[in-house]
């Protein structure tokens, strides 16, 4: 009699825990469908009697590795007439500030548009002819990356000539939480920094574009064209805001040359803006670029114990060897992110600023800046009082006090920008 007892609370037991946590299991075994996947999944009914054009690159994939050109193209549900490309080209093999001449895809043989050579927002020629402008770009996360600026621009464009903007929507490599770094001062917007946010913005493109369309002021055009422009987002199914690339299920795709993994993506706000200027390297040229840490005349153990010393959170390092492309030897530090949700992106590389000023033998290397390197810096960073800050102070610049500072930042525009999210947390 016991026994049954016994029994029968056990399968009350399991039968209650699967209720509870049934959901949870499928939430987390349910893949991540990206926009393109849905939309073919849809049978591309959003598509269906337009004439339509494809702003991608080489990342812009669906969930098999198939390129988002090809899935368009090959569908007999889609009438693909036009291609737009983005810094780096629709190949991705293009370097960075690289001029773009328009050109012709060898494979659909359908004229390519760069939106990085003599325009950079499409001109009313090339969107003559187009009903809808579908976006498939793999972004950062960050706002310094510029296909930000050329959804933007293309989004004015659009709305201006009376065509759709299509969103395909996909993962935010840094999560959909993390809001981080230094806001934008109006003296430095254009195309490295397009609209006032912080650096890191914690949204999907998807996201994002809601956001531009829906604030008053955001897009450069006028309130009429604005408010009739058609924005249709194709959301993506399975994500959720805690979730990693490496619980995505997806492969990554390089997004540039020097993003070819998503080591490099999430190390991109970490390390980028702290190797602007001064004698810090941040692994470009090596197998681990914006993730690999070294400087001329320290050794990595010097390097991790004046990181360690830094106390940032949820950071630690590593010293590693690797083989240069020449097969040489070569020493490095590798930062790895121990708790994702403690780390702030940008701190890192505030430290590694003052790092430099503390270890350069000929004084502050952001005093001594030239006109062009002070420019581009400060067009990446955004941030008036910061170059007055480390420019000044140097070794001594008050860390903690802008991290702090624009953490509230930070927070002020996450609160804003919630009534645009389409993803759980």
């Amino acid at each position: 009699m016991r026994q049954k007892v016994f029994l029968k609370r056990c399968c009350s037991f399991f039968f209650f825990a699967y209720l509870i946590l049934a959901p949870l299991w499928a939430h987390a075994a349910q893949p991540v469908l990206l926009g393109i996947d849905v939309l073919e999944h849809n049978q591309f009914a959003h598509l269906r009697g337009k004439r339509v054009a494809l702003l991608t690159h080489a990342a812009g994939v669906n969930g098999e590795g198939k390129s988002s050109i090809d899935v368009l193209w090959e569908a007999p549900q889609v009438n693909l007439v036009a291609l737009f490309g983005p810094e780096h080209g629709i190949y991705s093999k293009e370097k960075a500030f690289a001029y773009i001449k328009d050109g012709r895809d060898k494979k659909t043989g359908l004229s390519v548009y760069s939106l990085h050579g003599k325009h950079r927002k499409p001109a009313d020629y090339m969107l003559e002819g187009i009903d809808v402008l579908a976006i498939d770009l793999q972004d950062l996360g960050t706002r310094s990356y510029t296909y930000v600026a050329t959804m933007k621009y293309a989004m004015e464009a659009c709305f201006e000539n009376n065509v759709e903007v299509m969103i395909l929507d996909r993962p935010n490599p840094q999560g959909g939480l993390i809001v981080d770094g230094p806001p934008l001062d109006k003296d430095w917007e254009g195309f490295l920094a397009p609209i006032d946010m912080p650096y890191v913005y914690g949204l999907t493109l998807g996201e994002l574009a809601s956001y531009l369309k829906n604030e008053p002021g955001l897009l450069k055009i006028t309130h009429n064209e604005r408010k009739h422009g058609k924005l249709t987002i194709i959301p993506m199914t399975g994500w959720h805001r805690r979730m990693p690339w490496s619980a995505t299920g997806l492969h990554w795709t390089p997004t540039s040359p020097n993003i070819p993994s998503v080591g490099a993506a999430v190390g991109y706000p970490m390390t980028g803006l702290g190797a602007e200027i001064g004698s810090f390297r941040h692994g470009i040229g090596s197998p681990y670029p914006f993730r690999l840490l070294s400087f001329p005349g320290k050794s990595p153990q010097e390097l991790i114990t004046a990181l360690r010393r830094c106390n940032i959170a949820g950071l630690d390092y590593k010293a590693i060897t690797y083989q240069d492309k020449q097969g040489r030897s070569k020493e490095g530090v590798y930062v790895i992110v121990r708790d994702w949700n403690r780390h702030r992106p940008t701190e890192l590389s505030l430290y590694m600023m003052q790092l430099a000023c503390t270890w350069s033998a000929d004084g502050n290397p952001f005093a001594k800046a030239s006109k062009e390197k002070k420019t581009m810096f400060n067009k990446h960073m955004g941030s008036n009082a910061w170059w007055k800050e480390i420019s000044t102070r140097g070794s001594h610049a008050r860390v903690q006090h802008f991290t702090q500072l624009w953490d509230k930042e930070a927070r002020t525009f996450q609160n804003k920008t919630k009534k645009y999210w389409l993803y759980p947390i």
